[in-house]
């Protein structure tokens, strides 16, 4: 029987004195267990699927109180990030039809006739003479000539010119000429003052083609104004320009959207839709829209709370104007920007999830919604999973209860035995220096070759076969690499029971992370030193035709070996790929790398690194190194990668305030370089680079010997006192799933918190 049990649990029965003890311990251990929990559920029967489905419900209420939070969290994030985006094109483009506006108005020709009929207009007033009047239609044929190619290029459709009592004096519709419109007001006062600007969508005053080139009344329009100076710079008139907002305007907002239900919708001051919304024929089934042909939200839906939800079947019993503006129209028009992820009713009456800008300059508010029941979808179908499990868990608790009793005990009891026995395969296993989501390392000796060895167990019951080959690959990929500053892989396999492990060599010194950490910025020589062996290896990974991806301080161990001091290990090829398997990893798309240290090719094409990908990644290391600092600080991720893409970094000199050998610092600025063609091409020409940096005087193989001498206690004690430390080569080797487990930094971390590990495919930090 207990061989059964052993055989069930995937645990090597040993032979001799040793396992024959702990068998005996095990079958008493057993035998006590199974009898206390029959005593046990003889007695309280019928508590436990009481028990049982209350436990159930309490871990549900949990989970779905946890993962709503992070729903809300999240869904924060998007709205947020996604009415800002809008926010950002819809201003950029309004700034660039003010630039077009400037620009006509700015132009000599257009200022010429714009200024002639100023003064037609002036000496009509004095003697109206009919051959004044002609002169003043010449001069009108004349603007609108030279303001034909202007509007062609870019998609204007009419324009307007007034003077300072805001008279129409020149217009594209002949009969606004002379006219005071009240409806163009507060545009034209504002460029009157000097400032460009472009209005609210509103409705036309004059007959005007709408988009399906219709001539109509009301058409939606709107304009850019500008104001046009004389010689002496001073506004004597105002060019409005007309725009279609149902082409650019519109379709900017129509862009923003989350899901099946999302969309973003302009409104001006008093709550009424100034852009089209997506759902116009829904619109006109509710009843919201007039059922007519081209019916259409812009200007005609007042973004009001009909109190109930229309698409129920609820209908209001006051007008529509009666009706409260819903709250993201109400908050945004007063000025107030916002989200709400609780929910609120929109302009159907639909619960919404929404969040809302005001953008001041120009009276309008952007807005954009999310039904609620589709942003927290996954929730309900949690729910009811959960109910289900309930129905399930009531008719079978006590069996799976005891079930589970029995098998925990027995885990236990087989953990216990695999502690004990302290052997796997040829290794035996010494003291156990680290365990993470993934696994175990342990320390331990071959059992013929004695030599130190860091050892890694995966944990079975956590990987799925897919998992274990991605380790298996890593190993793989390393054993193809033999420059001694690379982590040497010694041997890996599975046991009878099925745990794969791995052997490697055990290092026992300190990551460039915490070295810096604890002691400060590096000598220049020291760091000359550490870049050429690192370089060495990647040079032999480059030939081979791979790319490390995760080049950083914390993956690089600095160790005293042979008696050489400062012999540099590079560790953790856990996202090394293949060249030629980047058409596989474009269909996974996503970022590879830890952000500090990432090259701007990939943060914008991950799937296009190569080997001088690495040398930025070597460059950042090097400059960190030597300043104490990593290359950019920043409050975010997206900051961060934004700064790699376009920001220069100060020099080291202008970082450190004082001289730094400049050969030193050329070599790593040329490792910085936005454009890879400018870097360094391969890793041997860069170490040719330095190899050309004077000899650092204050560094040598003495100082390094002393520098050990004086620290080695002290590297070994505080890697020995944090969990897993001594073990970082073999951590940094056990894949990402286990790297919060190492223990490598011992020191606070200068990386402003982002010194962590992105990976499409392993899904880890």
């Amino acid at each position: 029987m207990i061989d059964g049990l052993f055989r069930m649990f995937g645990l090597q029965r040993r032979s001799g004195h040793q396992a024959q003890a702990h068998m005996t311990f095990g079958q008493r251990s057993l035998s006590r267990t199974v009898a206390r929990t029959r005593l046990f559920l003889r007695r309280q029967l019928w508590i436990w699927p009481i028990v049982a489905v209350l436990l159930l419900a309490v871990i549900g209420y949990y989970v779905s109180r946890a993962i709503r939070q992070t729903m809300e969290t999240n869904l924060r994030s998007e709205l947020h990030t996604l009415v800002q985006i809008e926010r950002s094109m819809l201003e950029r483009w309004l700034r660039i039809q003010e630039q077009t506006a400037l620009t006509v108005a700015n132009d000599a020709q257009v200022r010429q006739h714009v200024l002639a009929i100023l003064s037609s207009n002036d000496s009509t007033d004095v003697d109206p003479d009919p051959a004044q009047s002609t002169n003043a239609a010449e001069l009108q044929r004349k603007l609108a000539k030279e303001l034909e190619p202007f509007m062609s290029a870019h998609r204007i459709s009419g324009y307007n010119v007034f003077d300072k009592s805001q008279t129409v004096i020149a217009a594209y519709t002949p009969e606004l000429v002379g006219k005071v419109i009240p409806q163009y007001e507060s545009f034209v006062v504002r460029a009157l003052d000097g400032s460009p600007t472009v209005s609210v969508p509103f409705p036309s005053v004059v007959m005007l083609k709408d988009s399906t080139g219709k001539l109509r009344n009301s058409t939606p329009t709107m304009f850019v104004a500008a104001p046009v100076r004389d010689e002496n710079l001073q506004v004597v008139a105002v060019l409005a320009l007309r725009i279609r907002p149902e082409q650019e305007f519109t379709r900017i907002l129509q862009l923003g959207r989350l899901g099946e239900s999302g969309e973003t919708y302009a409104i001006d001051k008093s709550g009424l839709m100034v852009s089209q919304s997506r759902f116009d024929e829904r619109l006109i089934l509710l009843g919201l829209l007039p059922d007519m042909q081209d019916s259409t939200s812009m200007l005609h839906l007042q973004v009001r709370d009909p109190g109930g939800d229309m698409t129920a079947g609820f209908r209001p019993d006051v007008r529509r104007s009666e009706m409260p503006l819903t709250k993201s129209a109400a908050e945004a028009v007063s000025g107030i920007s916002g989200l709400d992820v609780e929910g609120y009713r929109d302009f159907r009456g639909v619960q919404v999830v929404g969040a809302w800008e005001w953008l001041p300059g120009y009276d309008m508010a952007i807005i954009t919604e999310l039904m609620h029941a589709e942003a927290f979808h996954p929730l309900t179908i949690l729910r009811r999973a959960f109910y289900s499990l309930y129905a399930l868990l009531a008719l079978s608790s006590l069996a799976i209860f005891a079930f589970t009793l029995i098998v925990a005990r027995l885990q236990r009891e087989a953990q216990i035995a695999a502690v004990e026995a302290k052997q796997l395969g040829q290794y035996h296993l010494e003291a156990k220096l680290g365990e993470g989501a993934m696994g175990v390392v342990y320390k331990g000796h071959h059992a013929m070759l004695r030599r130190p060895t860091a050892i890694k167990m995966l944990n079975v019951d956590r990987l799925n076969e897919g998992s274990i080959a991605r380790f298996e690959r890593e190993v793989q990929i390393t054993c193809k690499l033999n420059n001694p500053h690379t982590v040497a892989i010694y041997d890996y396999g599975r046991t009878p029971e099925g745990v794969f492990y791995y052997a490697m060599e055990y290092l026992d010194g300190i990551d460039l992370q915490a070295l810096v950490d604890r002691y400060g910025p590096q000598p220049e020589g020291r760091v000359v030193d550490i870049l050429k062996q690192i370089c060495g290896s990647l040079y032999e990974a480059h030939s081979l035709g791979l790319v490390h991806r995760d080049i950083k301080p914390a993956n690089i161990m600095l160790n005293r070996r042979g008696g050489e001091p400062d012999v540099v290990k590079v560790l953790d090829f856990g996202l090394v790929r293949a060249l030629e398997d980047n058409k596989k990893d474009q269909q996974s798309g996503g970022l590879t790398g830890t952000p500090l240290y990432m090259s701007p090719e990939s943060i914008q094409t991950p799937d296009s690194v190569d080997a001088r990908s690495d040398l930025y990644s070597v460059g950042a290391v090097g400059y960190f190194l030597l300043t104490g600092q990593p290359l950019f600080h920043a409050d975010s991720i997206i900051e961060l990668c934004n700064l790699h893409v376009s920001a220069l970094p100060s020099t080291p000199s202008q970082r450190l305030g004082r001289t730094i050998t400049p050969e030193l610092e050329n070599a790593l600025l040329a490792c910085l370089e936005k454009n890879r063609a400018l870097r360094p091409q391969t890793a041997r020409d860069l170490i040719g680079l330095l190899e050309h940096v004077p000899v650092d005087p204050s560094w040598s193989i003495d100082a390094a010997d002393a520098w050990w001498g004086r620290h080695e206690r002290a590297v070994l004690s505080s890697r020995a006192a944090s969990t897993g430390s001594a073990s970082g080569a073999a951590m940094a080797q056990a894949g990402p799933g286990v790297a919060g487990a190492t223990g490598r930094s011992a020191a606070p971390s200068s990386s402003s918190g982002f010194d962590v590990t992105i990976d499409s495919e392993h899904r880890s930090s």
